[in-house]
């Protein structure tokens, strides 16, 4: 192991005050992988360019293929090192491993002590990006898990052990909490084990960059109509601040498609899963359960944009259809149409043109509206409360521009809602206010989309509790997009809150079935797990609840709900340490702060403070 500073961070390693001062930072939650060789610089004396050699081919002939395959990228390297981030930290933990055992058989004809071997560190927190580059907190927690490692092994944090037991084949040894150098508080670390046959070879027949499906996860059977998932387009713009056009872009077409009866429409946020990846279209289409797939490319310079498309079977790999489309600029609502008609005459000619056209929505006249509607979207995908404030910010520019755009208005009562659940609001009855205004400005404006419906009346039962109101908002969602995971899975929440049970139970079914992958998918998971808590299923409520805990251990309300349903099932010790996290991430819950934000049923709501109470929720 190479001794002093972390080299693989760069020269200098950040650690409390000494990172750089940025101005606008941007930051992003990620999971990061720090590697580094061990006894580097006793392999360089033995043999200089031998070594450096072998370290090159190692990189080039099997991280950077492993890390494409699991839709990371390198940082960067630096000495014997590398720094690596990904989108998902199942996929983070699968390449470390997967790394780590083509290393085993790359070196197995070598005498032992003149074989390459990697420690790792893989953490999911916040970092701050500057450029291609990554620093914080989350860097060098990754930085300082790896110096703990032992050669050839891998040690996760606490938040990747969470997101990923019981998702990929290895086991976890329980480290405790680790005291780490520059690291001001302990960090919860895990040692991961595995078998070594679940890893040797995986995948070696796909081509690098190809998606891959968690170890777990089984093929998923195809609907019983025509069903289709359509992957991020690229931007073939060549310019970065282009990506979020072409993701808007895509957006529309699924939406426009999701209102077509015939169809089954995978979501946004699992079809985004692949994006920035080379595919295989086969693979796609077990991993999803589609029938078709739609990809494709946006190209948009000066005043003109030219769409690429092609779909394709999934199953034998054959192209049904391809086609070009260009236009002018301010005609792009008008060529999102003519790509959605061309595919789904492609798919289902008995669909008439007339449900085509009704199918097509124009959200605004407003080029730079939907532009900065479309930025704020991205930004609040990130979570963090500096992340929805700058969104909240950007949805009021775009209605500056075009103050009769509904959609906004949807999305901005949703992120004042968000303010709530979280405890971010400064003036709670002034912001609720100006939400619920919101809410109903947006489905007066659009009471035929989809999203809108969806999206007011999720923040209608979060902000005032008007279900009366909500629930039909979301039925009339869901009769205009019977698609819509995201009308079943944040219509469940709210059915929830109504005390329907069965209903929620249903429609958070349908909302992952829908949405395998989605960014929210811990959401699902809470609603279902929701349903059987509030009847008092505690078994069903746990295994629910738990999961939706593995896929977004920052939501703190399941944490809540997790210790009350793990308390009166009995495991009293469990509950506590769920409870435990609650009071980490939400300081000032209690049993009357609960109480003064209930949504749920009283009744149902008091049997489950009961359990929050034996689990340690203070008075």
């Amino acid at each position: 192991m190479t001794q002093g500073p972390c080299t693989l961070c760069c020269a200098q390693h950040f650690d409390g005050k000494q990172r750089p001062s940025l101005a606008n930072e941007l930051r992003r939650l990620t999971a990061i992988v720090a590697a580094d060789v061990a006894g580097y610089s006793r392999l360089v004396g033995r043999d200089e360019s031998g070594t450096v050699g072998r370290l090159g081919a190692a990189r080039t002939e099997l991280l950077e293929p492993v890390v494409s395959r699991r839709g990371g990228r390198i940082v960067k390297l630096t000495g014997d090192g590398a720094l690596m981030e990904f989108t998902s930290a199942v996929e983070a933990l699968s390449a470390a491993i997967e790394f780590q055992q083509s290393m085993v058989t790359a070196e197995s004809e070598r005498p032992a002590d003149e074989r390459l071997v990697f420690r790792i560190g893989v953490h999911s927190g916040d970092v701050i990006v500057q450029g291609t580059d990554i620093y914080g907190d989350g860097v060098n927690i990754a930085a300082r898990l790896e110096s703990e490692a032992p050669p050839g092994g891998v040690i996760v944090s606490g938040p990747i052990f969470e997101a990923t037991v019981g998702r990929v084949s290895a086991e976890f040894e329980d480290l405790g909490r680790l005291s780490l150098k520059n690291i001001e508080r302990p960090v919860q670390a895990y040692a991961v084990r595995w078998k070594p046959g679940a890893w040797t070879n995986v995948r070696a027949s796909q081509p690098a960059g190809a998606p891959t499906m968690p170890p777990h996860a089984t093929p998923l059977p195809l609907p019983d109509k025509p069903s289709i998932a359509v992957l991020p387009f690229q931007n073939m713009s060549g310019d970065p601040e282009q990506e979020y056009f072409a993701d808007g872009m895509v957006e529309d077409i699924i939406t426009a498609l999701s209102r077509i009866s015939g169809l089954f429409v995978i979501a946004r946020n699992s079809s985004f899963i692949y994006k920035g990846r080379a595919v295989d279209i086969r693979q796609v289409g077990r991993e999803l359960g589609v029938r078709y797939v739609l990809e494709g490319s946006v190209r948009k310079a000066a005043n003109r944009l030219r769409i690429t498309g092609q779909l394709i079977e999934a199953d034998s790999g054959s192209h049904l259809w391809a086609d070009r489309f260009d236009s002018a600029l301010e005609e792009v609502f008008d060529l999102q149409d003519h790509v959605t008609a061309a595919v789904v005459s492609a798919i289902e000619p008995s669909l008439v043109k007339a449900e085509i056209r009704r199918a097509g929505h124009k959200p605004t006249e407003n080029l730079q509206a939907y532009d900065w509607l479309l930025r704020a979207l991205g930004e609040q995908q990130l979570l963090e409360r500096e992340n929805v404030d700058r969104a909240i910010a950007m949805a009021r520019k775009a209605l500056e521009l075009d103050p009769r755009f509904g959609l906004a208005y949807a999305y901005l009562a949703s992120w004042i809602q968000r303010r709530r659940m979280y405890g971010w609001m400064q003036d709670e009855e002034s912001e609720t206010t100006e939400g619920i205004k919101f809410a109903h400005q947006a489905v007066r404006l659009e009471p035929s989309d989809p999203i809108v419906l969806t999206e007011a009346a999720f923040a209608l039962g979060h902000l005032n509790s008007d279900l009366a109101t909500a629930i039909p908002w979301l039925d009339r969602a869901i009769s205009l997009n019977p698609n819509s995971a995201f009308a079943f899975g944040k219509g469940a929440t709210v059915r929830n809150f109504a005390g329907d049970y069965d209903t929620a139970e249903r429609h958070s079914e349908r909302a992952l079935r829908l949405s395998p992958y989605d960014t929210v998918i811990h959401a699902f998971s809470k609603a279902r797990g929701d349903s059987h808590l509030f009847r008092g299923q505690y078994e069903k409520a746990v295994h629910w609840l738990k999961r939706s805990r593995q896929e977004n251990p920052l939501h703190a309300s399941t944490h809540l709900h997790l210790a009350s349903a793990l308390a009166h099932s009995g495991a009293i010790e469990e509950a506590r340490g769920s409870m435990k996290q609650l009071l980490q991430l939400r300081p000032m819950s209690s049993v009357s702060w609960q109480r003064s934000h209930r949504l749920f049923p009283e009744a149902d709501y008091e049997q489950m403070l009961q359990g929050a109470r034996l689990a340690g929720l203070p008075e």
